[in-house]
Order: C-alpha cells, then sequence, then structure tokens
C-alpha cells in the first residue's frame, strides 16, 4: 500500500452541511465527501484490493467505492483533515489479516478433575437419600 499514491487518488466534494449552525450553514460549504475508488486505485496491489473489499463490504457500494462524510467542524479544511485521517485508518483496519486460531486440546488434567468432581457430587446426593430397608 502506497499511502502517497492512494491520497492522491482520494475525491473531495464540499458540500452544504446540514444541522444547527443559524446563516453559516446557508452560507459556506463546509461539509466534506471522500470517495475512494478501491477497484480503480493504483496504489493498492490486487491482493489488498480484494482484502478491502471482502472487509470493508458493507462500507462500500455496489462499485467498489468507499465514501466517507465529516461536518464535524465549521471550517472546510478541517474537515478535510478529519475525513483524511479516518480514511486512512478504515483502510489500515481493512487490510489487517486476522490471526489464524490454533484449536487446542484440552489437557487430561483437567478432565480428570472434571469427571473427580463430578463424582464427589453424585457421592453427596447418593448420601442424603434415605436408606433402602428390604
Amino acid at each position: 500500500m502506497e499511502i502517497q499514491k492512494i491520497i492522491s487518488e482520494l475525491q473531495y466534494k464540499a458540500v452544504r452541511s446540514s444541522g444547527a449552525g443559524g446563516q453559516n450553514v446557508n452560507k459556506v460549504s463546509s461539509k466534506v465527501v471522500l470517495t475512494f475508488d478501491v477497484e480503480h486505485s493504483q496504489g493498492v496491489t490486487e491482493k489488498e484490493k480484494e482484502l478491502l473489499k471482502v472487509n470493508l463490504a458493507s462500507r462500500l457500494t455496489t462499485d467498489f467505492v468507499l465514501i466517507l462524510n465529516c461536518d464535524e467542524d465549521r471550517s472546510q479544511l478541517r474537515n478535510k483533515e478529519i475525513v483524511t485521517k479516518r480514511f486512512l485508518e478504515v483502510v489500515k483496519k481493512g487490510l489487517e489479516v486476522p490471526k489464524i486460531r490454533l484449536a487446542t486440546k484440552i489437557p487430561k488434567s483437567a478432565i480428570r478433575k472434571r469427571i473427580k468432581n463430578k463424582k464427589n457430587v453424585s457421592q453427596v446426593k447418593q448420601n442424603r437419600r434415605k436408606p433402602d430397608h428390604d
């Protein structure tokens, strides 16, 4: 993954932000929408593209485009920095390969301990019964 190449491929779009803010909201386009086309990216290898498609499947569009929004700040520049940082975190998490879990055997001592405990409980319950008078 070539970060500089990927950042150069990002497309930013400034949009009017929704919500409270009075006249500022109506005048200024401070919300930033970031789009990244995973399929046509040159900064990501084919293997990494497949990983991203699988790990970020719920966040990608049908054309394998990742879209992120940011309208946290009143400043367009600050929102652009925030959304870029968030994008890099999302991509790094998307490229993580989960560690393969190896199944382990139950230790013989644990099996013996469990069976001994069962026999003990069984014996206690046997002793609680009324004796048979035959």
